[in-house]
């Protein structure tokens, strides 16, 4: 499969996800460990990483929503902010969820050429698209390579030595069984909102 599908894939998966609620959110659960083990520590050090966010994001809409209390008592959750908390923390578990998959499949010149493709319509209205995908690239890298530091102040310090790095960039045919997958994946995602409109 193209580079290219495996993008628009994961684009499409993260708006699926915003679908998601109730017993099919806890079904797509089941999807990521089909990965592998190496997709499934990523999340989980992604997940971590992002640990307080939850806490906060829980916290903030389960006890902020009117509705009847959980249980009897002044500082019970509301039975809708409950609900609403656990399908938002859910959701956003699974984009992570996916965000490491993406890093485990697709190499980084993959990615450069999937994203390079995708947002190629873009350069013809000014949008320098390299730049901003070799951005995006270089802030995902940082995040995973640096230790975390005790002190914030770390932080701010600025490398003793600088280091160049070079993306390569390999496009190769579009083959047109992608077009089938792609065109497969929007009308599942279109269902997909139609039944949870329903």
């Amino acid at each position: 499969m193209h580079p290219t599908t495996c993008l628009v894939a994961w684009l499409l998966s993260l708006v699926a996800v915003q679908g998601l609620q109730g017993s099919l959110l806890a079904v797509a659960f089941l999807v990521p460990p089909l990965f592998g083990r190496l997709a499934l520590q990523r999340a989980i050090r992604l997940a971590w990483g992002a640990r307080w966010l939850f806490l906060s994001l829980f916290v903030i809409l389960a006890w902020g929503r009117a509705g009847e209390p959980v249980w009897g008592g002044a500082m019970a959750p509301s039975a809708e902010g409950l609900s609403e908390a656990l399908t938002q923390v859910g959701r956003l578990l699974l984009v992570l969820m996916a965000v490491a998959v993406l890093r485990q499949r697709l190499s980084v010149p993959e990615f450069l050429t999937a994203a390079h493709r995708l947002l190629w319509p873009l350069r013809r209205c000014g949008v320098d698209t390299d730049r901003g995908i070799v951005r995006v690239l270089l802030v995902l890298q940082y995040l995973e390579t640096t230790p975390r530091p005790r002190d914030w102040r770390r932080l701010l310090d600025v490398p003793e030595v600088s280091s160049s790095e070079v993306f390569e960039l390999r496009d190769r045919h579009f083959p047109g069984r992608d077009y089938l997958i792609i065109g497969l994946l929007l009308v599942s995602v279109v269902l997909l909102y139609g039944h949870a409109q329903a």
